[in-house]
């Protein structure tokens, strides 16, 4: 089994790689908890941000020279409002906060430590920041009854713990997204967790 290379690419040098985040975004996130019925159109539009939106980045899961996976990030204060709001409202300066969008990995290469690799590859490029000092991120709310869940399903809560983040209850979001099988997009409530990021040592 070759080890998975993880590569983090800025500015310009990721308008190569979009379409691969774009594939990547649509088949993880049919899965649940997201249910999302994507378009590969709106995908390549909503990443080209990534491009051009000072400080953000994109850790790129390889093997060999395919995309397998790929986890996203940027300054709070270069995201859109919706993620915003909820720091807004609860009195933050946004200038403090990095925000790691998705991480998307195949299914089959899951269990070979490129999760743990996307938070160690992000608050490392999150550190070299001035004035950052907390890395937050953003997970759909479902209800464990859902009639959708998948039998045996174990959400990523004790991971997420395990690499240093705990939930923020004031802290929620809300985006809209269409659901397979749905007519038209619906608002899901996301729940954010942060993780404090001391500087890099001297």
């Amino acid at each position: 089994m070759t080890a998975l290379r993880l590569t983090t690419v800025t500015g310009e040098a990721l308008r190569p790689h979009l379409a691969d985040v774009a594939r990547l975004r649509i088949a993880v996130f049919r899965e649940w908890p997201y249910l999302y019925d994507g378009d590969a159109a709106y995908e390549e539009r909503y990443l080209g941000r990534y491009a051009t939106a000072p400080g953000a980045a994109i850790v790129l899961a390889f093997d060999g020279d395919r995309a397998v996976g790929a986890s996203t990030c940027l300054p709070l204060a270069e995201e859109g409002e919706a993620v915003q709001a909820p720091f807004r409202a609860a009195g933050w300066d946004l200038g403090r906060v990095f925000y790691f969008g998705e991480s998307v990995l195949l299914p089959e290469y899951r269990g070979r430590g490129a999760g743990v690799g996307f938070f160690v590859e992000r608050e490392a490029h999150a550190r070299r920041f001035p004035g950052i000092d907390t890395a937050a991120f953003c997970a759909v709310m479902r209800d464990p009854a859902d009639p959708r869940r998948p039998a045996g399903y174990v959400p990523l809560d004790a991971f997420w713990r395990r690499r240093g983040y705990v939930p923020a209850p004031d802290l929620v979001c809300t985006m809209s997204w269409k659901e397979i099988g749905a007519a038209e997009e619906t608002p899901h409530e996301l729940a954010f967790w942060l993780k404090r990021l001391p500087p890099e040592a001297a």
